[in-house]
């Protein structure tokens, strides 16, 4: 007992000259960051994948003493797969650790963006964000005419007889699209499923309206029962937990050519090597990669 006062008191004198990172009274949220298209990850240009989050969510739940995890989420969503393995891998962290999950929306939480907004206990959007579409789309391009004019045979030998279902350079077959709407109505129900259980509570709208795949201003969004308040990031951590509160960026640390060290806090360089290993491939993966996201990002005028 006498030991414990002890420490006790000597906490007590400390706590005025100790960095508030390290008084025990001072409130930590720690935020991890979930920017860009979903899946769509290469070493030039990283985006949202389950490999290159997952370490960093485990370090942000693990911050000792702290309140809440608070997500800071810039995307137009992607593979729905990747959505939701990091969708999935947020829920099991804050019931391991009893702790809450604040996401912070910033320009867009779109499609598989959303499902990662989900995760969160609350949803915070600018007043400027968009948020919504959920729904579930694929697209291509058809290039068989262009082969016929160009003098050009595609030979293509196959084992199983739906091997080639929607090969670009093929006429397109109905019942190859047929297949792909089924599989296309099988995912979208698991994502409002997946919303309504996230949100049954608050969803303030018919099922057709919310799954549409529409995407509204914030405002309206709330309106709707998909978020949950108009904020930013610092206002409302401050409201809630006070102007004291901490909010250490536990994030991937950006390395040569934008390659990732999972899991760092804070900011910092990596001197890689293999400086030319790769440079041309990776430039070329970085170019589709980039103009698949570009698309993704203008459908929200972004």
């Amino acid at each position: 007992m006498a030991n414990s006062s002890f420490l006790a008191g000597l906490r007590r004198r400390l706590d005025p000259v100790l960095p508030a990172a390290l008084r025990g009274d001072t409130p930590v949220v720690p935020v991890v960051r979930l920017v860009g298209a979903i899946g769509m990850s290469t070493p030039f240009r990283p985006g949202i994948t389950f490999a290159n989050t997952a370490k960093a969510l485990e370090r942000a739940f693990a911050v000792k003493g702290a309140r809440a995890v608070a997500l800071v989420i810039n995307s137009p969503g992607g593979a729905p797969a990747q959505s939701h393995l990091v969708y999935k891998r947020i829920r099991a962290l804050a019931e391991e650790k009893k702790l809450p999950v604040i996401a912070f929306v910033e320009d867009v939480a779109a499609s598989g963006g959303y499902m990662l907004a989900c995760a969160a206990d609350e949803i915070v959007a600018d007043v400027f964000s968009i948020v919504g579409s959920i729904g579930v789309v694929s697209a291509g391009f058809g290039f068989p005419r262009a082969l016929e004019k160009l003098g050009i045979d595609r030979r293509v030998y196959t084992a199983g007889e739906r091997k080639v279902m929607l090969d670009p350079f093929q006429p397109e077959k109905p019942e190859d699209v047929e297949r792909l709407k089924a599989l296309q109505q099988e995912i979208h129900a698991a994502f409002a499923s997946l919303v309504k259980e996230r949100r049954g509570d608050v969803l303030d709208a018919d099922e057709t309206t919310l799954f549409s795949g529409e995407f509204w201003s914030a405002p309206q969004a709330q309106g709707l029962g998909l978020v949950d308040s108009i904020g930013d990031l610092r206002s409302f951590l401050r409201a809630r937990y006070g102007d004291k509160v901490l909010t250490p960026l536990i994030e991937t640390r950006p390395g040569l050519f934008g390659r990732r060290s999972p899991g760092v806090m804070g900011i910092g360089g990596d001197a890689g090597a293999g400086l030319g290993s790769g440079i041309g491939a990776g430039a070329a993966e970085t170019l589709i990669s980039a103009a698949e996201e570009r698309a993704l990002w203008s459908r929200f005028g972004l």
